[in-house]
């Protein structure tokens, strides 16, 4: 497929077009609006606790979201603590990425043994739920950055493996591969020159999805008190702290639940118009 083709078939598809509208203004606010504001998302603020939203009546200057229990902006901690979350969301997927791909290349390539060791250790992961190993795993870590990105990648790299290994499989049969080892090439030039080029489609389809849900996993990992500690703003913490207070001051935990779903629906729509695009026989 030529790049013309591929953009046309893009800006024709409305599920990608959509989500891509929507990250796109989710990204300008994130690292635009906070310059414009003159609030720290940490700091306390007594008296002007749970302030009801000002809107723009008084333009960045007020508390355009309120304020939560503390005093302090909402506006200011969505918008921080959605940077953090989007950072962590890229680093996880990247991982993820480079440890599934790599263990499917090795899984599908050489088969035998090595096939299933990599494939038993999957089945062992998928069999415990996501959201209770990270629950477990960060109750013995402890909550921080670093370890919340190591329980994320725990589970997430699976996926990546079976589908590598599933194209790996087929790949290693077609003609180019063959003709490759013909004429003496090494395993690993074959593997990474000559297969993973043609089995990137499914992975990039992939990745696309895995953002949204590294960044859902984090969100309720830090609802639980076990992702990002406070006072440090996150998505999952402010709803956690704003739960309590949902039937008298909703705009708490309203703002940051509202920000978690633009940004997961938007990486969905993209995960499906990504689908539709790269899919020849939609066409």
């Amino acid at each position: 497929m030529n790049r013309k083709t591929l953009l046309k078939r893009m800006v024709h598809n409305p599920f990608f077009m959509s989500g891509i509208i929507i990250m796109v203004i989710l990204l300008l606010i994130l690292w635009i609006v906070p310059n414009l504001i003159p609030y720290d998302a940490t700091t306390n603020s007594l008296l002007e606790m749970n302030k009801a939203p000002e809107w723009f009546s008084r333009g960045f200057e007020g508390h355009v979201l309120g304020t939560d229990s503390l005093g302090r902006d909402i506006l200011a901690r969505v918008l921080i603590g959605g940077r953090t979350s989007m950072k962590i969301g890229l680093i996880v997927v990247f991982i993820e990425i480079v440890i599934g791909t790599t263990m499917g290349l090795l899984a599908g390539y050489f088969g035998g043994i090595v096939d299933t060791v990599i494939m038993r250790l999957c089945d062992i992961i998928l069999a415990i739920p996501n959201l209770i190993l990270g629950i477990a795993i960060m109750a013995v870590l402890g909550p921080s950055i670093i370890n919340l990105i190591i329980v994320l990648c725990f589970t997430g790299w699976v996926q990546f493996c079976k589908l590598t290994r599933n194209n790996v499989i087929i790949a290693k049969e077609m003609e180019y591969s063959k003709a490759s080892k013909a004429i003496g090439a090494s395993d690993t030039h074959i593997m990474f020159t000559q297969i993973l080029p043609n089995v990137t489609t499914d992975i990039i389809i992939i990745a696309s999805e895995k953002f949204g849900q590294a960044i859902l996993l984090e969100s309720a990992l830090s609802f639980l008190n076990l992702g990002i500690a406070a006072p440090a703003p996150s998505w999952g913490n402010m709803i956690s702290d704003g739960k309590s207070f949902l039937m008298v001051y909703p705009w708490i935990a309203m703002s940051a639940g509202f920000a978690l779903m633009f940004c997961v629906l938007a990486s969905n729509f993209i995960g499906d118009g990504l689908r539709d695009v790269l899919d020849p026989k939609r066409y």
